[in-house]
């Protein structure tokens, strides 16, 4: 009730600063209490991870990692933080984020704004102990070297985290998604994992994918992040499609998610796991079991979710879990694993 009355306030704010002071919220301590869900079915494991559920949080939510001792307390199976970047940077101006109530949506075109990864190193070193979490690479806007920016993330915060997801998926930076050519990927791939290389623990490598790609250009990036030795490919980011909103700020530039993603993510998702052994992360759209077995069912074996929080609160990640136990158990699957891609063709 609580959580449900500060959600009720926060949404008659600047969504901006409405997440700012949620995030407040939790520092100081309010949030969700019990720790994460979990159960013989729910349990399971990505890129080598045990995780006690495969929902996790995106990256997004809490860039610069201030709110992880309250976040560990949520039902969430695992946490990824960031974008972070090398430099403090502020990213686009504001206004940059959107509500969309009638499509259970959100547009941001953020820019990858964020404090640094100095800033955000000790808060990392001093994490909650036996909490799977994970760094969101990003790049500087103004980087003459792009390559070398995700590197140097990954070599200074490689070692306090578990795994580490490249970004050149996101919409909102001018020339980013560039690097998701063959030849850009090829050559940044090396870069990220030659840091990986000199980590003291070398950490699982994820690549985060954008939704708008076609099947030739999945092909590829498959192709390229199992030749890099990655560990597993994320499906998808925010989407520049805008089909079927109702919302009066349907328009706004920047990246869309939430519910109208949940479809496009998911058809991106199916036909990944046809083209590559590597296994897939379920992300867009994702607000009830229903959503996420249906990401399971697509291939994914595990999954995050962010902009359902916003209408939902992180309570929802309880009710979702304790949801999906129960559709798996009614149809006799006895864990996650043996659900991933039973219904694949579904979407292809």
């Amino acid at each position: 009730m609580i959580e449900r009355i500060g959600l009720a306030a926060l949404r008659r704010l600047d969504p901006e600063t409405a997440h700012g002071l949620a995030l407040g919220a939790l520092r100081l301590g309010l949030g969700p209490r019990g720790g994460p869900v979990t159960s013989p079915r729910l349990a399971t494991t990505l890129a080598g991870l045990a995780l006690p559920n495969p929902l996790g949080l995106a990256a997004g939510f809490d860039k610069d990692a201030v709110a992880l001792p309250a976040l560990a307390r949520s039902a969430l199976g695992f946490l990824e933080v960031g974008a972070l970047t090398p430099l403090p940077q502020e990213g686009n101006p504001r206004p940059r984020l959107w509500r969309l109530p009638l499509d259970r949506a959100a547009i941001n075109r953020f820019g990858f704004n964020n404090r640094g990864m100095e800033e955000a190193a000790p808060r990392l070193a001093r994490r909650p102990p036996g909490r799977i979490v994970g760094v969101n690479l990003g790049a500087n806007a103004a980087s003459p070297d792009r390559p070398a920016d995700f590197a140097a993330v990954l070599l200074r915060l490689g070692p306090l985290a578990d795994f580490a997801t490249v970004n050149v998926s996101s919409p909102n930076t001018q020339g980013l998604r560039d690097l998701q050519g063959r030849a850009a990927l090829r050559s940044l791939l090396a870069r990220v994992m030659e840091a990986r290389a000199a980590l003291p623990r070398p950490i699982p490598v994820l690549l985060k994918l954008s939704p708008d790609l076609d099947d030739d250009a999945l092909a590829a990036l498959a192709e390229e992040a199992e030749a890099a030795g990655l560990a597993a490919l994320v499906a998808t980011n925010t989407t520049l499609a805008r089909d079927g909103l109702r919302s009066p700020r349907r328009d706004r530039p920047g990246g869309l998610s939430g519910a109208p993603l949940l479809e496009r993510s998911t058809r991106v998702l199916a036909r990944l796991s046809t083209l590559t052994r590597l296994p897939l992360v379920g992300v867009g759209g994702i607000a009830s079991p229903e959503d996420a077995l249906q990401k399971i069912a697509a291939g994914a074996s595990a999954l995050q979710l962010y902009t359902a929080l916003a209408y939902g609160g992180l309570g929802l990640a309880a009710g979702i879990l304790a949801g999906l136990d129960r559709l798996l158990a009614a149809k006799g699957f006895a864990t996650v694993a043996a659900a991933v891609g039973h219904d694949r063709s579904r979407w292809l």
